[in-house]
């Protein structure tokens, strides 16, 4: 009697583990990702009770308008120069 077999997908080559490390969480529940590339992460916990970590940056360059890098540009040259207010007083706010 001849069985019917099944052939492995061949969607799923494309993944594989480039690194792979134990860990355990400390009393605050916070883990450690070595070498990580990003400072940010969105985390999305998933059903099946894994997490999925994707890099995030928190404003892209792009994303900033070019007449706000001009201004910010313009900005920081005349602090430089030494053109800056006098400092503000803020004590009567810290006076309860």
């Amino acid at each position: 009697m001849a069985t019917a077999t099944h052939a492995p997908s061949k969607a799923r080559t494309g993944i594989s583990i480039l690194r792979h490390y134990d860990i355990a969480a400390d009393a605050k529940n916070r883990i450690s990702l070595r070498g990580a590339k990003a400072k940010y992460f969105h985390v999305k916990a998933l059903s099946n009770g894994s997490y999925m970590l994707e890099p995030r940056v928190l404003v892209s360059p792009e994303a900033i308008p070019a007449r706000t890098l001009k201004m910010l540009d313009r900005s920081v040259a005349q602090l430089k120069r030494g053109k800056a207010s006098a400092p503000i007083d803020l004590s009567s706010f810290l006076e309860g």
